[in-house]
């Protein structure tokens, strides 16, 4: 049975392993995902209540983080890294926890959630291009890959250019 729960302190080290181990192959990854979460640990871009982990048999196999950036003068919420333990992808445990994490974030009255992913993947959450809701990423190139999925405290008038937290310009 897999549970989803928030990070605790006790989790880190296993996180750092397994965001490690979930992009060691990938050819989209940029090497530095496990060394990104922690650097956003100490930023005040960082809110606890959106670091989740799924634990199997009271191992964690999988981690999402959510944290601010900006878009104008408003903190909205950027997803990722998502990284599962290769050993259990496959299983639905990213799927748990993408739900997971739109759910808290919903929960917790933010406007919208942010990424940059496989539009084909992402659709099933709910992402759409984010130019369909007027938001443009740091970086044109992006295109169809910056996403964003609208929440319930979303407002129409949250249009212009997301920044994600100063981190992802160095590990990003």
């Amino acid at each position: 049975m897999t549970l989803i729960r928030r990070e605790t302190a006790a989790d880190r080290e296993a996180v750092h392993a397994l965001q490690t181990a979930a992009f060691k192959d990938a050819p989209h990854s940029s090497g530095g995902e496990a060394d990104l979460v922690d650097a956003l640990r100490g930023t005040d871009a960082w809110a606890p209540e959106h670091s989740l982990v799924a634990e199997v048999d009271g191992r964690p196999v999988g981690h999402v983080v959510s944290t601010y950036g900006t878009l104008g003068e408003t903190r909205v919420l950027g997803l990722g890294p998502i990284g599962v333990d290769p050993a259990f992808q496959g299983a639905g445990i990213g799927s748990a926890l993408m739900h997971a994490a739109i759910g808290a974030a919903d929960a917790r009255d933010e406007p919208a959630i942010l990424l940059l992913g496989d539009p084909g993947y992402y659709a099933r959450f709910g992402f759409v291009p984010a130019a369909d809701h007027g938001v443009a990423p740091e970086h044109p190139e992006w295109g169809a890959y910056f996403q964003i999925r609208i929440l319930t405290a979303w407002r129409p008038e949250l249009r212009g250019t997301y920044a994600y937290a100063p981190p992802f310009a160095e590990f990003g």
